[in-house]
């Protein structure tokens, strides 16, 4: 029978459910254990595709083309698992379905009503990822107990229990302990009451695993366990792990939080293997050189807007034995100030994906700068769009070149509106989505950083390159270094004459894997380190 973990969190969000999730997960696997991940956010949107990253973060994107939350990008960094749209469910999507049943005559007559149909809806949703071939189930519970709009799955969960049996599942709860300075305390109290409300809510949590900043003495772990009733062997200690986010399995393993799990679930495996990812630690720790890379982004302020790709730079680095260091730059200062004072000194330069016409004239400067003077670059889908925006105006002298997107009036719309995009209206889940395969021209970077003519990678995008000036362009130095099958759509420009440029229409950075660094950040980050020689 397939075994269930539900991971919950108390007292503040943002403590790293979904980093715990993925560490459990990475480390059952070292068991050679095969696992699904899965996240629940009692957020009211049907998906976070509408959501503006200042809200919500990065949208996720997978294999079949669900925009997901951004802790599924941790899923799949650090385990082997593979995520779809049976791995992201909301309030709102569970709703939708409930409310369609609903209209399509499917409960007989009955009064709609959160218990049973709410809940059951998001046990069904559970057991989707239940299959002969996943040993554990690991769900995540977004939000913290105690909020009202999580009260549903925290039934739910604690309905699946009672029905898969009680020795089936584990309840992880994450919280924190935090440190008063003024009075050099630990505190246990907001862990108590988060764990109160958890037991009120009918849940008995069997690990808790406590965010601190301070070490947590033998004498705090016993109060825990006297009111919390957890075993005190089953209160694990997370001091904070900050730049390596990637120790957080060792720091889990070292206190033997893979063997509780085991013995808890009933599992059994021949011991667990670990190497890999010792090995992948050891050389992000003591890297051989140095680069630095400018990311010219419009939400720089908030890490998890770009959270993929700052991970993606970093396995870029390990490819390398490089430490990559990141100067965040937002493209607003640039369209101030210039691109001279933000960019000069950086050995390579990416602008990644986003979406609307703010800053977008700064971003188109920093691609200015990085062609003219020969600095390594790397277009991510608007990177790719405003690298065809500079070589336009600067290279092809089309005055007031520009994407549709940004000036729907342009003479030259050398970006323009998918012609499958023109009669959309609903926002939600409409885009170019997910795994696209896509054909590479040989002699070309892209080839070299792949070895392969035939790639696939995952899209979100509603504009691509307008194909009316394909020739012009070939004829100032593009190359055109991939295509979709039907060779219709462009999906990479390089440029001749330069030591590395690049710039793609999909988002490399969600497959990258710190095991397993993306070819583009990998071959990135060389040509970077070329430049430094």
């Amino acid at each position: 029978m397939t075994k269930h973990i539900f991971v919950t969190g108390g007292v503040v969000s943002s403590l790293g459910k979904g980093l715990n999730a993925s560490s459990i997960g990475m480390l059952l696997e070292s068991h050679g254990l095969r696992i699904g991940l899965q996240k629940f956010d009692p957020y009211v949107n049907v998906d976070p595709g509408t959501m503006s990253p200042f809200e919500h973060g990065e949208i996720y994107v997978t294999e079949d083309g669900a925009e997901a939350d951004l802790d599924l990008g941790h899923y799949e960094r650090f385990t082997n698992a593979v995520m779809n749209k049976d791995c992201n469910f909301t309030t709102g999507s569970i709703y939708y379905s409930v409310i369609t049943k609903e209209r399509q005559g499917k409960y007989l007559g009955k009064t709609i009503q959160v218990i049973p149909h709410i809940t059951n809806e998001i046990k069904d949703c559970i057991k989707k990822l239940v299959n002969p071939d996943t040993d554990v189930v690991i769900s995540e519970i977004g939000g913290i107990v105690g909020d009202i709009e999580s009260q549903p799955f925290l039934e739910a969960i604690r309905q699946f229990g009672r029905e898969v049996g009680r020795e089936n599942v584990l309840y992880i709860h994450l919280t924190l302990i935090p440190y008063l300075r003024a009075a050099d305390e630990i505190k246990t109290k907001p862990t108590q009451h988060s764990v109160g409300m958890l037991r009120q809510a009918g849940i008995e949590p069997d690990i808790l695993i406590c965010r601190t900043e301070k070490s947590l003495s033998t004498d705090i772990k016993e109060k825990l366990s006297l009111f919390c009733n957890v075993d005190i062997e089953s209160i694990i200690e997370e001091k904070d792990v900050k730049p390596y986010l990637y120790e957080i399995p060792l720091l889990l393993v070292e206190q033997g939080l893979d063997k509780i799990i085991l013995k808890k679930l009933h599992l059994k495996t021949n011991g667990n293997t670990l190497a890999k990812w010792t090995k992948m630690l050891d050389t992000l720790k003591n890297p051989q050189k140095v680069t630095e890379i400018a990311i010219v982004g419009k939400y720089i302020g908030l890490q998890s807007a770009y959270e993929s790709i700052y991970e993606a730079l970093t396995h870029g680095g390990i490819g390398n034995s490089a430490e990559v260091k990141e100067r965040r730059i937002e493209s607003g200062d640039i369209e101030k100030d210039g691109a001279e004072k933000h960019l000069k000194g950086c050995k390579g330069i990416l602008i990644p994906g986003g979406f609307g016409e703010r800053g977008v004239e700064g971003k188109i400067e920093a691609v200015r700068y990085a062609r003219e003077n020969k600095i390594p670059y790397l277009g991510l889908c608007l990177g790719m769009h405003c690298a065809t925006i500079e070589f336009a105006r600067n290279v092809c002298n089309l005055k007031d070149a520009n994407s549709t997107e940004f000036n729907a009036n342009t003479p030259h719309p050398v970006i323009c509106l998918l012609e499958e995009q023109k009669n959309i209206v609903n926002k939600g889940g409409t885009m170019r989505l997910g795994a696209q395969p896509c054909r590479l021209k040989t002699n070309t970077i892209s080839y070299k950083c792949y070895g392969q003519e035939l790639i696939s990678e995952r899209h979100r995008h509603r504009y691509e390159f307008n194909n009316k000036y394909k020739d012009i362009f070939a004829s100032k130095g593009i190359v055109f270094g991939g295509f979709t099958l039907d060779n219709e759509l462009v999906e990479i420009i390089e440029l001749k004459d330069h030591p590395w440029f690049v710039a793609v229409q999909f988002h490399p950075e969600f497959k990258s894997k710190p095991t397993n660094p993306h070819p583009l950040f990998k071959e990135f980050i060389r040509a970077t380190l070329n430049v430094c020689k």
